[in-house]
């Protein structure tokens, strides 16, 4: 299913452009699939392991920070519904991920149908990117928006995961979400949290894959 999706994905890949690939196995295969069918395209990615697939592939790659604009970019979720909403759990790479979503024309979903619902379920926690100092702070204004807060652990790490710019990342869970777009607005209100993982303006198009073919979901406009 997600080599199906990838391949179906390549034909909104033109020559000349600068794309943006996200994290996970899905968009591994659209790399693949990228070099396989020659396409003349740059590459701007949030995450360090689609980076060294592109070096191994050999496929050309631009620092993020001497990028103004992308064209299309490409990513998955955990979670997506038909309003275009999603939520991403973890990678913990979202801040990245949300500055390439701003910059692109288009900013592209994929996943398997079972991933789509028509409103958000959160089987997942939203993650927090946020200041080591306002842990305390965060983790009682999260508990006081109905969430629980946990700070995300690796295998054989002591102490809390910090993402990519040294900050801490941390888990809200919440249940029986009436309004994401709302949510999503009081968490980025927190002194402290730089970014969170849901995303509620940025994807302008989902492509789906199922059993018997391909939905696409559009922004309207």
């Amino acid at each position: 299913m997600k080599e199906r999706c990838a391949r179906e994905a390549l034909q909104y890949i033109q020559d000349g452009m600068i794309i943006g690939l996200g994290g996970g196995s899905t968009i591994a295969h659209l790399a693949r699939f990228v070099k396989e069918s020659g396409k003349q395209v740059q590459i701007v990615t949030p995450s360090q392991e689609t980076e060294a697939l592109c070096v191994e592939l050999g496929l050309p790659l631009l620092p993020l920070r001497q990028v103004a604009h992308v064209d299309i970019a490409f990513d998955g979720c955990d979670e997506a519904d038909r309003r275009l909403y999603a939520l991403k759990s973890g990678g913990g790479i979202h801040v990245r991920e949300k500055l390439i979503a701003n910059m692109a024309d288009t900013y592209m979903l994929l996943i398997d149908d079972s991933k789509l619902s028509d409103t958000l379920q959160f089987r997942v926690p939203v993650v927090l990117e946020l200041l080591e100092d306002s842990c305390g702070y965060v983790k009682r204004r999260v508990e006081e928006l109905g969430g629980k807060f946990t700070f995300k652990h690796g295998d054989g790490k002591y102490g809390a995961l910090m993402s990519d710019h040294g900050n801490v990342l941390a888990d809200a869970e919440f249940t029986q979400v009436e309004d994401p777009k709302k949510l999503n607005h009081a968490l980025k209100s927190i002194a402290g949290v730089i970014d969170t993982s849901l995303l509620t303006r940025e994807v302008s198009a989902i492509l789906v894959v199922s059993a018997s073919g391909f939905s696409l979901l559009k922004k309207e406009n």
